[in-house]
């Protein structure tokens, strides 16, 4: 299996299009201490010539134009992306299908809350469900996107999307709503969580069984939006639990570290997007990795 980080970074990218934070000036003034980074999403492969998309970002053809393998090769229209699996309707992880809507004939594989969310805003109707088919998946259920891959969801704590949020929110649901992906091909597994609001026993017990985890990195503390002035909101309330502190990644996941851990979908405002900060330098120190866009991955 090889995984491509298409993206590494949370809503917004690096820098953020109308962000001046700490880590967004040094990205702006060209600081090679952060790299640019676009939104979340991996692609998975077992032979190289198909591909699936672990979500479809904003970004998703400025991430194709970067990636040689999801180019098309040949005359006509015909991409290598066989599928699309959402892990939820959040703009972040959904919006991007909007790009694959020329008529190419690929699936769209996520919950039955997922894809009907995205079913009920008639823009994504452009994407024809004629030639994308739309396969609403059981949480539990093993399929495969494409030959040799075989992937199974799995619900993780989580709230529903921003843009579906109404009143009081749910910051603790375990459904259909969030869900992670557990990806397996060749004996080698992987397993992508690019949100989750906490650890529970299902997902600890899955990462310890797993060879690769790409995990919910966006911030390295819960407060880290408040303490600069970027938002009202802490990490918690999003949906995602911090990196650092009581409760936090770092110290969830300490007993796991035969396991290759690497963070992904990381806000602008973290720290550890600074090579050489002592945020990165402790995520490093616990072994764990920091995700960029182009890195891979052969579980």
């Amino acid at each position: 299996m090889r995984a491509l980080v298409l993206g590494s970074a949370a809503g917004g990218g690096v820098p953020q299009w109308n962000c001046g934070c700490r880590v967004c000036r040094l990205a702006w003034s060209g600081d090679k201490r952060v790299r640019p980074r676009t939104q979340a999403s991996l692609a998975l492969s077992v032979d190289g010539a198909k591909w699936v998309l672990l979500n479809a970002s904003i970004d998703l053809r400025q991430q194709i134009l970067a990636t040689p393998a999801l180019q098309p090769k040949g005359e006509g229209r015909l991409s290598p992306i066989a599928a699309v699996v959402l892990t939820n309707a959040e703009v972040d992880s959904s919006a991007g299908l909007l790009a694959l809507r020329e008529r190419q004939p690929l699936a769209i594989f996520g919950t039955h809350a997922t894809l009907e969310a995205i079913g009920a805003n008639r823009m994504f109707d452009a994407v024809d469900c004629a030639v994308a088919a739309r396969r609403a998946i059981r949480l539990g259920e093993t399929f495969e996107p494409a030959p040799g891959l075989k992937i199974e969801l799995f619900a993780v704590p989580g709230k529903v999307p921003l843009w579906l949020e109404d009143g009081n929110v749910s910051l603790d649901d375990i459904g259909e709503g969030t869900v992670c992906v557990a990806a397996e091909a060749g004996g080698a597994r992987l397993v992508y969580a690019p949100g989750c609001a906490h650890v529970t026993e299902d997902l600890d017990a899955r990462v310890g069984k797993t060879d690769v985890l790409f995990f919910d990195g966006t911030l390295f503390a819960d407060d880290e939006m408040i303490a600069n002035g970027l938002g009202d909101k802490t990490g918690r309330r999003m949906g995602h639990m911090p990196v650092a502190g009581p409760g936090g990644t770092l110290e969830a996941f300490a007993r796991h570290a035969d396991v290759r851990r690497i963070l992904i979908h990381i806000n602008n405002s973290n720290p550890i997007l600074i090579e050489g900060s002592p945020e990165e330098a402790k995520v490093k120190a616990a072994g764990w990795e920091v995700a960029f866009d182009g890195m891979e991955v052969s579980p």
